[in-house]
């Protein structure tokens, strides 16, 4: 017996587990999207194709499970690429199908193909980012493909994949035993641990070790590892850094906690990070910021330190600094042996009360110094005055989304986060526009959760659009624009090395400009709050978060610089021989 192809891979999805899929249509892909319609599974429209990536991006973070991307050819696979790249540097699964030319169209350049240098070859645009790129040219190996796509997308280091799909193909008919063939196959594969003896090797150093301390990335989230890294660390008193990816799987609040490291972090932070005799690095790539451009007198010192690593990647071990262990792991997987067998050692495990008092006193003199930033009156506010606030209001198990700029970087330094795996940021690909369509993705995947989203003009000026997809499916999201009419972190760079901003503040006619981000929200047909004074502010957010209606609230904000006292490479490239990073902009 024969059926529709477009009808049996959503079958095929249903099976999976698959709720959602964001994407936009065309006329490459219609029999899927009319197929659709009779499903359980929701279409999530929007208007633009990077907000359906980048929300399906946030959707996987905070659902832990694969998204799906419907795309159409040519421009529509462009425009989403930014946002499949997003998910690729930061390791999300991702499933994108997207429609192709038709397959007896091939060399003949038909309508919207990219194919300057070759035809029917539009999926490897994507070759450089995704985990594997397919074309579907024979319609009987599309079930294979497909199972292939999830399977990959999923295991060793997660990644998004793409399967480009000819028209013609969606609108076959195919045998409904090659997909039924499919079904019998696992929808989850086993993930690789470590052994007993391995795991005291590694226990030998650390208990060896006089100052040990625990360096984790975003790898521990994704591994759905932060309780084993708490009960790691709990039991053997050792200090928790981590990357800008890694915030929070160590609660803010716990008295183990240090906080991020590199050019953003502080002195105190990564201060124990290169006075450490042994770390134990996991699901982290040592990135530039956080390792302030692996200079050794900043932040990590391996030529005194040793370093032990475990990742599920096994490219990631020794990229940047030597390794004394590595280990090719699931993080899950690897802290329950490690956990399980320093009980076995050590029963009672250790303390370090003498750690646990400094970290208490730096965690004490660090808000202390930032007190007056945050009881600030003026207006337009100061960015840790929002941050504080924001903290204030939201309930510890809410979801905070970032862009870049002070929103990222402020909020990796300064906002406490509470609860693992809430605090959902661009790490890798560090993209502008990322923060609002994630938030909505956020909001989908968990709609009981309180999801807020901490953006800037600059990058919620990119994609507006995204408020038509939250008025259309009512989801109450909550934006918070830090509105400083300006590209304000590197307004603040240009001015520090090259005193103008030109071409990164906006002006008209000489004077500080910027749209009215309140209004064009209630021109979308949602609420839109614009802050006047500081005093309105907190009042404001709490009314948007017990409205249940998705609001935007516009707050101008004073172009500070977030305090750096790590290193980044790119002040000495501007100003050799200078310490300067970034000055304030008004």
């Amino acid at each position: 017996m024969k059926k529709n192809i477009s009808t049996q891979v959503i079958q095929y999805l249903e099976n999976r587990g698959v709720e959602h899929i964001f994407g936009l249509c065309g006329h490459t892909n219609i029999a899927f999207l009319s197929a659709l319609e009779k499903s359980s599974i929701q279409f999530v429209n929007v208007r633009h194709e990077q907000i359906a990536a980048h929300a399906a991006d946030g959707y996987a973070r905070a659902k832990k499970q694969t998204a799906v991307v419907l795309s159409h050819l040519g421009p529509g696979l462009t425009n989403a690429a930014t946002g499949v790249a997003n998910a690729a540097l930061d390791s999300i699964p991702m499933v994108v199908i997207a429609g192709d030319v038709p397959s007896h169209y091939y060399g003949k350049h038909p309508h919207q193909e990219i194919n300057l240098h070759s035809d029917a070859s539009q999926y490897e645009i994507y070759r450089p980012f995704v985990k594997r790129a397919w074309r579907v040219d024979i319609p009987e190996l599309f079930p294979e493909i497909l199972s292939k796509a999830f399977q990959l997308a999923e295991s060793g280091r997660p990644g998004p994949v793409l399967i480009s799909v000819p028209m013609d193909v969606f609108s076959k008919d195919l045998d409904v035993s090659l997909f039924e063939q499919i079904n019998h196959h696992t929808h989850t594969i086993e993930k690789p641990s470590i052994d007993d003896q391995t795991a005291n090797r590694i226990l030998d150093r650390l208990l060896q070790a006089e100052r040990p301390l625990l360096y984790v990335g975003g790898g521990i989230l994704l591994a759905d590892a932060a309780e084993e890294l708490k009960a790691f660390s709990d039991h053997l008193s050792i200090p928790v850094a981590h990357s800008l990816m890694g915030k929070g799987a160590m609660p803010d609040d716990h008295p183990m906690t240090l906080g991020m490291t590199g050019f953003w972090g502080t002195k105190f932070i990564n201060d124990q990070c290169k006075e450490a005799d042994y770390i134990l690095a996991l699901g982290t790539r040592f990135a530039e910021a956080d390792a302030s451009s692996w200079e050794s007198e900043y932040t990590f010192n391996f030529q005194s330190t040793k370093l032990i690593h475990i990742d599920i990647d096994p490219n990631e071990i020794g990229r940047n600094y030597p390794v004394e262990i590595g280990a090719v792991a699931d993080l899950k997987q690897a802290l329950t042996v490690l956990n399980r067998v320093a009980k076995e050692r050590l029963p009672k495990g250790l303390n370090r009360p003498e750690l646990k008092k400094e970290i208490v006193a730096y965690r004490k003199d660090f808000q202390a110094s930032n007190l007056t930033n945050v009881q600030d009156e003026s207006f337009p506010m100061k960015p840790q005055r929002i941050l504080q606030e924001v903290r204030e209001v939201l309930p510890p198990d809410a979801f905070i989304t970032t862009d870049v700029g002070w929103n990222k970087n402020g909020v990796g330094q300064q906002f406490p986060v509470l609860t693992p795996g809430t605090i959902l940021t661009p790490g890798g690909f560090a993209t502008m526009g990322f923060g609002a369509p994630a938030a909505l993705g956020a909001k989908i995947a968990q709609p009981d959760r309180v999801v807020v989203s901490l953006v800037g003009d600059g990058g919620f000026g990119q994609n507006p659009s995204v408020l038509a997809t939250a008025v259309e499916e009512n989801i109450p999201v909550v934006w918070i624009v830090m509105n400083n009419s300006a590209f304000g972190t590197i307004a603040g760079l240009q001015m520090a090395h090259y005193e103008t901003t030109y071409g990164t503040v906006f002006r008209k006619d000489g004077e500080s400009y910027s749209p009215d981000f309140a209004a064009i929200a209630r021109g979308y047909g949602m609420k839109g709050i614009k802050i006047t004074s500081a005093s309105e502010f907190k009042e404001a957010l709490a009314d948007a978060i017990a409205s249940q209606e998705p609001c935007v609230i516009d707050v101008a904000m004073k172009n500070d610089p977030v305090p750096t006292d790590g290193h980044w490479n790119i002040n000495d490239i501007y100003s050799p021989n200078s310490k300067r990073s970034h000055v304030s902009v008004n």
